[in-house]
């Protein structure tokens, strides 16, 4: 036929338009792949929250307010610059909140679990894209959760790539095969029959009924079939192409597979197969990978589930990325609240934390108390040995009162040589008791400085409780310091309760 026939041209120009949605999804993948590989490098939250971040990134407190955003962020919500991101409150753009987006961080806050969103966002220019949330909790100084850590990829162009996916289904079998993500389809219909049987004999509770029947999930398991998969696929479980799957899976690890086989089973009795789920999975060679699978039933088999597409992006990477910036939050947190030279809490910590005790104890009706401790003579240490020696034996003096401590006591560099420790619900006598054994503790230990200089310290204790003798936080720490001061005035080296 001539090459310019009518009959041929469509088939070229269709040719040529898979070729060039090929090259789209491949420079998806390359940019996702760019994206990952940044992510991985960012180690401290200066770098996360740079310019440089591929991904769009942004920290909110508990009352929504945005404690830090990087540029890439505000580009993808078209913010201007003028705007002061640290007067911007989250919960109050009604752009974001008619998304759906605020009540998941709510979600996630209140949970205190990662939630993984999708939304779609109309820019202050009416433009619509399709933003993916990875949400993490923020650690709160106690069980709360401080806020929360966003990391947000702008997903427009996966979701284009889903709706061509459901354009037809020659189209369809093509991209199948060059998607750069893993791709399997399976054919779930005589498992959707089996389960319907089962529901017909009255069992209403399938995680239940798998629990009592494990043998169940090898039979479910055994009626998916394997209709398809590409290249990706194999790629990732680390299959020869000449090994690809006959049943719907290829088990590399037996307990993980069978709670992964019960999960999906269960997916599919409850009708969802449009659920999206993190799994992992270990490939052939033993290689454990976090995927993110998505489940989609091709068009015309909504009823059957006779085809249903399962896609999977490895995202091993990028989970370690999150773990490894959960740690650099939670790191610079800890920088925050504690003392360079004791390594103990500082004063800042001490009027947070305490003031959050006292409002606790004032609705649980418990006591706390505090010690204000104070080294005797210590300028004479100074004097004698200089001033490295002096900082090191207040360190070591430190490590003897964290020795005597269990949580949720605390001690605190309080300044110098003085130290305040916190003892929430613990009485007066019970903190008598404590500062004993710590007083004890300091007097009995030599402690070595540089070039082996041998000291030993002696130190003075005033105590003073909640509610007895204050009922407000600087009421209590003044207490504490007049029963210091005047153990101090008797001649040292005691414990002292306020009266």
């Amino acid at each position: 036929m001539p090459k310019g026939s009518d009959s041929t041209e469509p088939i070229i120009s269709e040719i040529e338009s898979l070729r060039r949605e090929v090259a789209r999804l491949k420079g998806i993948e390359q940019r996702c792949n760019q994206a990952e590989a940044a992510l991985k490098a960012i180690e401290e939250r200066n770098r996360l929250l740079g310019d440089s971040a591929p991904l769009g990134i942004f920290t909110i407190d508990n009352q929504g307010r945005i404690t830090g955003i990087n540029r890439k962020m505000i580009d993808m919500f078209s913010w201007t610059m003028v705007d002061n991101p640290a007067s911007i409150n989250l919960f109050d753009r009604h752009t974001l909140a008619g998304s759906g987006i605020v009540a998941d961080i709510q979600r996630c806050i209140a949970q205190r679990k990662s939630v993984v969103a999708e939304h779609p966002y109309i820019d202050p220019q009416g433009s619509c894209i399709h933003l993916r949330y990875y949400l993490s909790p923020i650690p709160g100084n106690d069980v709360a959760a401080s806020g929360v850590m966003a990391i947000v990829e702008d997903n427009t162009d996966l979701k284009r790539t889903e709706e061509a996916l459901r354009e037809s289904e020659k189209r369809y079998r093509q991209l199948f095969q060059s998607a750069p993500f893993a791709l399997i389809e399976w054919d779930v219909s005589l498992l959707k029959v089996y389960l319907e049987e089962l529901r017909t004999s009255e069992v209403t509770d399938f995680r239940e009924y798998l629990g009592q029947n494990p043998q169940q999930v090898h039979h479910c398991w055994s009626l998916i079939k394997t209709v398809d998969y590409n290249q990706a696929f194999l790629k990732l479980m680390g299959v020869a192409d000449s090994a690809g799957p006959i049943d719907a899976f290829i088990p590399t690890d037996a307990k993980g597979f069978l709670r992964m086989a019960r999960e999906i089973i269960l997916v599919a009795a409850a009708g969802n197969t449009a659920e999206e789920r993190e799994e992992t999975i270990v490939t052939t060679t033993g290689e454990p990978k976090i995927v993110l699978g998505k489940s989609l039933v091709v068009s015309g088999h909504e009823d059957t589930l006779a085809r249903v597409a399962i896609a999977m992006v490895d995202i091993s990477q990028r989970k370690k990325a999150e773990e490894a910036l959960r740690k650099s939050e939670q790191r610079f947190r800890d920088q925050a609240f504690r003392d360079g030279l004791t390594g103990l809490y500082n004063q800042r910590y001490l009027y947070q934390s305490l003031t959050e005790w006292i409002e606790r104890a004032q609705t649980t009706d418990t006591p706390i108390s505090i010690i204000f401790m104070d080294l005797d003579h210590f300028k004479k240490i100074v004097d004698t040995h200089g001033h490295l020696n002096g900082s090191r034996a207040i360190r070591k003096v430190a490590g003897t009162i964290g020795n005597c401590l269990e949580e949720p006591a605390f001690a605190v560099a309080y300044a110098g040589d003085e130290f305040v420790v916190v003892l929430p619900g613990m009485d007066q006598p019970q903190a008598l008791q404590k500062a004993s054994e710590i007083r004890a503790s300091v007097k009995n230990t030599v402690y070595v400085l540089d070039q082996g200089i041998e000291v030993r310290l002696r130190a003075s204790f005033g105590i003073a409780t909640f509610p007895q003798h204050a009922t407000d936080l600087n009421g209590l720490i003044a207490a504490a310091d007049h029963a210091l001061f005047a153990i101090k005035e008797a001649g040292k080296d005691a414990v002292g309760q306020f009266h």
